[in-house]
């Protein structure tokens, strides 16, 4: 592979501490170097240079996601990519295509994206659309919080037991992370009910969500993940769940170390509600940022709605149904035998809707009120609370008031004297944009070579056509989103993949999971689980496994486990 020469550019790379300074970065065989010679140059005078972006939450791939595709196929002409002689058609806003996705992704200039809800049972097909998008570096999360082995260990304090199944279920599955959802409200789920807060316990296993959520993380922390447990809290899109997340948060501060969190929680604008119901309903965003500022065991990331059309879905299936009464639009719903549960439901956002419109504020609230950008990121819980096509939009309300002001203009009456929005007159600087799209996802996922543009980090690189000496990018926030939009360059692995918002290579992604070293508890927990297949599964043992062709470039992290 040649070398490469990205020259003069304003450079952001939050975790080398290089704010805004002009500099070159040197690219050979796929990574960053300290020089190169007789190599291709970009002249990115003029240019913000910033590694490429990095998703830690977005739902791009598996079998919920196809089914939504399935579900909608109103959303599929509503934006048609074009053949080129370099891409391939494909359709879908709300929910595109396999490579669209990657293609739309890259031409923003994200590099690499988690998959964030991988029912175990049907990781095959998530892995196979995961090769299917092409552009970008992805993993995925096995939902483990309502799983019948997992509940049975931590009911009876068996944690590593536990650790040695969930050890099990990364390599089985080729997963990356825990991701917890509506813990034990999915096993109720099962059963037509629910829980109704962290402390009610879950039908049949006599454990509490709040059990389920110490017992992971200390699994978690058992297993020496990269990333901490992943968690969708319970009563999430309710009135008043903000008590519930807030006890999510405080029932995990003494298990955080010195250097990790114990907690990372999604797309936290939907559990951020005050209220006693729809109307009494407000942002909780004070209570919540006031815990986040004073915490040091907790990253969240914001799911920021935007004003559209749009497809709900997660593997929340109460939740799902209780938007479907609500809203009396399609809907799917899923029972993944003793695992997990889904809901499917079209959604559209409104502007003039007191409910919709603090929603929307409550996501920037989160992220303007949270003083370290180091502790929250930019996503949209695609395609949940909009496409992640909408990032530039984001961005530019993040860094502009103008822009902000431009909405709230135009939102409920109700909601703009409800609001504390309008009264935040923080800006995000390029640099914080860097860490909340970039850095700061990277560290919390543990991808060492991810976010930066440090010696030996993959030449993954993002160019944006944006001046900061000559542009006051608060008053111009239509510059910010242009540029945001269409990415000067991007870079992957060493390669120009887009250029001037064109895909001109189309390149294959790696995928990253967690190879945890088999230890004697591995070992021995192997025989157990066939005997319970056999008795409980529709598949076989062995079709149940990942097997390694099924990753088409594998990037495992191997990781020495403390059982």
């Amino acid at each position: 592979m040649g070398g490469l020469l990205v020259k003069n550019g304003f450079v952001y790379d939050p975790l080398n501490n290089i704010n805004g300074e002009k500099m070159d970065i040197a690219v050979l065989d796929g990574k960053i170097v300290e020089k190169t010679r007789n190599a291709k140059v970009i002249d990115a005078s003029g240019m913000v240079v910033m590694p490429g972006g990095v998703d830690i939450h977005s739902h791009i791939a598996g079998s919920k996601v196809n089914s939504g595709r399935l579900l909608r196929p109103e959303d599929h002409y509503k934006d048609v990519e074009a053949r080129t002689a370099k891409t391939r058609s494909g359709v879908g806003y709300s929910i595109p295509s396999t490579f669209t996705t990657g293609y739309r992704y890259s031409r923003l200039g994200w590099t690499t994206v988690m998959e964030p809800a991988m029912p175990p049972l049907k990781a095959k097909h998530t892995h196979e659309e995961l090769n299917d998008t092409p552009m970008i570096d992805k993993g995925a999360f096995p939902l483990l919080g309502s799983n019948w082995f997992v509940l049975e260990h931590l009911r009876a304090k068996e944690y590593e037991e536990c650790a040695a199944y969930v050890a099990w279920m990364m390599r089985a599955t080729k997963g990356y992370a825990i991701k917890i959802v509506n813990p034990g409200g999915l096993e109720a789920w099962g059963f037509g009910r629910n829980v109704r807060d962290i402390d009610d316990p879950v039908p049949n296993f006599d454990i509490t969500p709040r059990e389920i959520v110490q017992g992971l993380c200390k699994v978690n922390q058992l297993l020496n993940l990269p990333h901490t447990i992943h968690v969708h809290t319970n009563n999430l899109g309710k009135p008043g769940n903000y008590i519930t997340t807030l006890e999510t948060m405080k029932c995990v501060e003494n298990l955080a170390t010195e250097v990790n969190p114990a907690i990372h929680l999604t797309h936290c604008q939907f559990s951020a509600f005050a209220g006693n119901n729809w109307r009494t309903f407000r942002s909780a965003s004070e209570e919540i940022s006031e815990y986040v500022n004073s915490h040091s065991h907790v990253t969240l990331d914001i799911g920021q709605i935007i004003f559209t059309n749009t497809t709900t879905m997660t593997a929340d299936g109460p939740f799902q149904f209780i938007l479907y009464q609500i809203t009396g639009n399609k809907w799917v719903n899923n029972d993944v035998e003793t695992e997990t549960s889904s809901g499917i439901v079209p959604f559209r956002y409104k502007r003039k809707s007191y409910v919709h419109a603090i929603q929307w504020t409550v996501g920037l609230e989160l992220a303007l009120k949270i003083k370290d950008p180091w502790k929250t990121f930019l996503t949209t819980d695609h395609p949940n609370a909009g496409p992640f096509m909408a990032y530039p939009k984001i961005i530019a309300w993040l860094m502009s008031q103008k822009a902000r002001d431009a909405v709230i203009s135009k939102i409920s009456r109700k909601a703009r004297h409800k609001a504390s929005l309008p009264s935040i007159d923080r800006e995000f600087t390029l640099h914080e944009i860097a860490v909340v799209t970039r850095a700061g996802q990277a560290k919390a996922l543990g991808l060492k070579n991810k976010g930066h543009l440090g010696i030996g980090a993959d030449a993954d690189i993002a160019i944006y056509n944006l001046n900061p000496e000559k542009t006051n990018l608060a008053k111009e926030p239509a510059m910010i989103r242009q540029a945001f939009k269409n990415a000067a360059y991007t870079i992957k692995d060493g390669e120009i993949v887009v250029k001037n918002g064109e895909v001109v290579k189309s390149v294959n992604g790696k995928t990253y999971w967690a190879d945890l070293k088999a230890s004697q508890s591995l070992l021995e927990i192997e025989p157990e689980l066939q005997k319970v297949f056999e008795e409980y599964y529709t598949v076989k043992y062995e079709n149940y496994l990942v097997p390694n062709h099924y990753l088409s470039i594998g990037a495992p992290i191997q990781i020495q486990t403390k059982v």
